[in-house]
């Protein structure tokens, strides 16, 4: 069965057709960094007309020398004006077609990528059906969200852990601009930080808090507080850090290479320890989920699980509970329309009628059908 699927949720466009849920046979994906990158982050307005200028020509690529027996569409969470796009435009074409419309929760997406290939060289390739796996542990990590979800069975999800404020990918964002790095941070900071903990990997990093919330806060709405996780006040300690240290972003002090940027070493060790910071939070929140339950595998997927120093700790994690790590092939750990059709074939958040009728949901829950 060949499933083309359709991502809008934020500033990628992107369109794949994939066969019966895990055979890449197209992937086209259209970014929009350099429109957002004058205003340091994504504009809603500015994502949404570069996906109606651009809709139709990805997914044109997408269906060449492709036939496709469904259409596939995320319809939340994400930016409103960028889901509607995706949304109308799935639906005319699934009309025009005749084919059933599918929609697919982004999050839900994201924790299907480790399963999709379009090699069969690919570690993907290699695993087995992923109705096979079960129960696992996943976590989706990226520029939006960073949610640990149970997954006992394909297509079941329930959510045991998340960020209460900003998702991992946000807080890297905000410390590059803070830093002067510019936008997108996350490739700058993990490139800068592995440069720099090559070069000293025994000098101390700066203590950065790893957001644990209290337990009883009100923001946990019933989850346990060592499931979560707040970036708040690690963005608040790295301010102060450089209001504290004036000379820090000094024009004036010598710069020197980390991973392709030029940077002062001082800037560079910031930049280090906090990404520790956000790593080891991460970690931590894994362990922690881990122990809860007995898992067959952990999945992890999103923009921010291609970082280096992510990968790394995770693997070692993941070894520690005797718990295979599935991770994405890189080109598929952003948005892409191949998650989206990839996991058609497995789950269907509303079909058929129902589907047609949807409206985009912006804060759409992981496990909703």
């Amino acid at each position: 069965m060949n499933i083309l699927g359709i991502e809008t949720s934020c500033d990628e466009t992107a369109a794949a057709v994939v066969k019966d849920g895990r055979e890449v046979l197209s992937n086209v994906v259209y970014t929009q960094i350099p429109l957002h990158q004058p205003y340091g982050g994504v504009v809603p307005e500015i994502a949404s007309r570069a996906h109606i200028e651009k809709i139709s020509q990805v997914v044109g690529d997408a269906m060449k020398g492709q036939s496709v027996d469904a259409v596939a569409v995320t319809y939340g969470p994400g930016l409103a004006p960028a889901l509607i796009v995706g949304l109308n435009a799935a639906k005319g074409l699934a009309k025009s077609l005749g084919v059933p419309l599918i929609g697919i929760n982004h999050i839900e997406a994201h924790l299907h990528s480790p399963f999709i290939y379009d090699s069969p060289d690919d570690a993907a390739a290699k695993l087995a059906d992923p109705r096979e796996i079960g129960p696992m542990l996943g976590l989706a990590v990226s520029g939006g969200n960073t949610v640990w979800i149970d997954m006992p069975e394909c297509g079941k999800y329930e959510v045991i852990g998340e960020t209460l404020d900003d998702a991992a990918g946000e807080a890297f964002d905000k410390a590059a601009k803070l830093l002067g790095l510019g936008y997108p941070g996350g490739l700058k900071i993990d490139r800068i930080s592995a440069a720099y903990r090559e070069r000293f990997p025994n000098e101390p990093l700066v203590p950065f808090p790893k957001g644990r919330p209290r337990d009883g806060v009100t923001a946990l709405a019933g989850l346990p507080a060592e499931l979560c996780v707040s970036f708040s006040g690690l963005k608040t300690a790295l301010l102060r850090h450089v209001q504290q240290n004036p000379g820090l972003l000094s024009q004036d002090v010598e710069k020197e290479d980390f991973g392709g940027y030029s940077v002062p070493p001082a800037v560079a060790h910031v930049v280090a320890s906090y990404q520790e910071a956000i790593v080891q939070a991460i970690a931590d929140r894994t362990r922690a989920a881990l122990r809860r339950g007995s898992y067959r595998a952990f999945v992890l997927g999103g923009g921010v699980s291609l970082n280096s120093r992510v990968r790394a700790v995770l693997t070692k994690v993941c070894s520690a509970a005797h718990v295979p790590l599935l991770m994405a092939k890189p080109k598929f750990t952003g948005d892409n329309g191949a998650m989206v059709a990839g996991l058609a074939f497995y789950r269907r958040n509303v079909s058929g009628d129902a589907a047609l009728r949807a409206d985009a949901s912006p804060s759409l829950q992981v496990g909703l059908t």
